[in-house]
C-alpha cells in the first residue's frame, strides 16, 4: 500500500464492512486502467479448474513424488453441502492427475484440508461427510487403501500420529466461508461453551480428546471484550516437534461477524503450559519456523505487520520488513532456511505479489504480479469466493505454489524460481 491507502486503510480497518465497501468502490474506479500482463520471475506451469487452499501445509509429499490437489466441479458459488470436490494427486511431471475420491466438505479458501500424513506409503489425508456426519479419509497413494476417521480435522502433526479439531459448525457461523453447512456440537447458542475449542485427535485409535475449551479461553487473561463476546477456534497448526499445537482464539461483540478480535494461543498437545501472544487484537496468518519459532501477521504496540517470535515462548519477537510489508500476507518457510514467501491480497489494481523474504536481513524480493480479475473478488462475507494466493513451496525448495485466477479461472499454479 502506498502512503495515502496505507493512512485510510489505518483509519478504517476497524469498521469492516466500511473497509469492505470502501475497497470495493476504489477498485472499481481503478477498473477504468487498462490491465498489464501478470509478471513472474520462473517459469510457469498452470491446471486450470484445481486449487489447494491454505498456506499453512505444503502440498509436495517431503520426496517431492506427488503434489495433492482438489478439482473444482462447481460454477463459480458458494459451494453447498451437496457439492463435491474431486480430490487427486498430480505426479511431479506435473501431467498426470490421479482422482481417488470426493469431498463434501470444503471452501475454496482452506479446500477439505487435503494434507499428508507420512511419507510411508505416501498417506494423505482429506475432510468430507458421511450420511450427514462429518468425517475425515485417509487414502494411499501407493496402493489406494483408505480408512476413516469419525472427526474432521484441521492440521495433522508432523510425526503423522496427530489431528487437530474443532467446530466447522460454529466457524462457518461465525466466519462465514471457513467452515461447513453441518451440525457438529457447536453449542452454537451459547457464547463461550465449556464442551467444545481445540482438540486433539489419535489417528491410531480413531479418537478425540478435548484439550481447552473455549470456556477456559475466555478466562485467561479475559478483558471486558471477551466476557461480552462470542467465542470460536481456527487456523491450529501443530510445532515442527509435534510436541506442542499453536490456534488462533477469535470473538465477535456485535452482529457484524467480520469485526472481529484474535489472538494467538501455543499449548502443548495436552493442554497444559498455555501462552497467549503479546498482540494487540489481531492475529490473522502464521506458520512455525524450523526453530519452533512463530512467523504472524499480527498487531504488535498498534503497528500491523509480520512479526518472528524466536521461540513458543511467544516473550522475544521482532519485525520482519514491516515498512515493505505492511499489508496482510499468508507465509510458507522454504523448508531448511531462513527465508519464506508470502503475498499481498489484491491491491487497487486487483494485482496480488508473490515476494520472498529474508528474516536475518529483512530484504524482500518480489517474484511475481499477478491479477484478480472482478469476478472473483469477495463482494460481502457470506459470498467468500476470492482466490488467494497462499504460496506454498516443495521440500526441494526451488518451486512456489499458489492458487490464482489470472487466467480468469482458479488455478493451481507451480512457479520454478532461480536463486532463492
Amino acid at each position: 500500500m502506498n502512503r495515502l491507502e496505507k493512512y485510510i486503510y489505518d483509519y478504517i480497518k476497524f469498521h469492516p464492512s466500511l473497509k469492505m465497501k470502501v475497497r470495493n468502490l476504489y477498485m472499481d474506479l481503478m477498473d477504468l486502467i487498462p490491465d498489464y500482463p501478470s509478471r513472474f520471475e520462473g517459469d510457469l506451469i498452470v491446471k486450470e479448474n484445481y486449487f489447494f487452499g491454505f498456506h499453512d501445509h505444503t502440498p509436495f509429499s517431503k520426496d517431492d513424488q506427488y503434489i495433492l490437489s482438489n478439482k473444482l466441479e462447481i460454477p463459480l458459488r458458494m459451494p453447498k453441502a451437496s457439492d463435491p470436490l474431486t480430490v487427486g494427486y498430480w505426479d511431479n511431471s506435473y501431467t498426470n492427475y490421479f482422482d481417488v475420491g470426493k469431498s463434501y466438505a470444503w471452501n475454496y479458501h482452506k479446500g477439505c484440508r487435503l494434507q499428508w500424513v507420512s511419507l510411508k506409503d505416501h498417506r494423505f489425508i482429506f475432510n468430507t461427510a458421511n450420511n450427514n456426519k462429518l468425517c475425515s479419509k485417509i487414502v494411499s497413494a501407493s496402493n489406494q487403501s483408505f480408512e476413516i476417521i469419525d472427526y474432521p480435522i484441521d492440521s495433522i502433526s508432523p510425526n503423522g500420529f496427530l489431528g487437530s479439531s474443532f467446530s466447522y459448525e460454529r466457524l462457518e457461523h461465525f466466519m462465514p466461508g471457513y467452515g461447513y453447512h453441518y451440525s457438529d456440537n457447536s453449542f452454537i447458542e451459547k457464547k463461550n461453551p465449556s464442551k467444545t475449542g481445540i482438540f486433539i485427535v489419535n489417528l491410531n485409535e480413531n479418537r478425540k480428546y478435548l484439550i481447552c475449551s473455549i470456556e477456559q479461553l475466555v478466562r485467561l487473561e479475559n478483558t471486558k471484550s471477551m466476557t461480552e463476546g462470542r467465542h470460536y477456534v481456527t487456523h491450529s497448526l501443530f510445532s515442527p516437534d509435534s510436541k506442542e499445537i499453536a490456534f488462533l482464539h477469535r470473538w465477535v461483540n456485535s452482529d457484524d461477524v467480520s469485526k472481529r478480535n484474535s489472538r494467538l494461543i501455543v499449548c502443548n498437545i495436552d493442554g497444559t503450559n498455555i501462552r497467549v501472544a503479546p498482540t494487540n487484537g489481531m492475529v490473522s496468518h502464521f506458520v512455525w519456523d524450523k526453530n519452533n519459532g512463530i512467523l504472524a501477521y499480527c498487531r504488535m504496540n498498534d503497528v500491523d505487520g509480520h512479526y518472528i517470535f524466536k521461540d513458543s515462548s511467544l516473550k522475544n519477537y521482532k519485525p520482519i520488513a514491516v515498512e515493505t510489508l505492511n499489508s496482510d500476507g499468508h507465509q510458507h518457510f522454504i523448508p531448511g532456511t531462513r527465508l519464506f514467501v508470502t503475498d499481498t491480497y489484491p491491491n487497487q489494481r486487483r494485482y496480488a505479489k508473490l515476494f520472498i523474504v529474508d528474516t536475518e536481513t529483512q530484504k524482500v524480493r518480489q517474484i511475481a504480479d499477478i491479477k484478480s480479475y472482478k469476478k472473483f473478488q469477495t463482494r460481502t462475507i457470506y459470498k467468500h469466493w476470492g482466490c488467494d494466493l497462499h504460496p506454498r513451496v516443495n521440500f526441494t525448495g526451488d518451486i512456489v505454489c499458489f492458487d490464482s485466477v489470472h487466467t480468469g479461472k482458479r488455478s493451481l499454479c507451480f512457479l520454478k524460481i532461480k536463486n532463492f
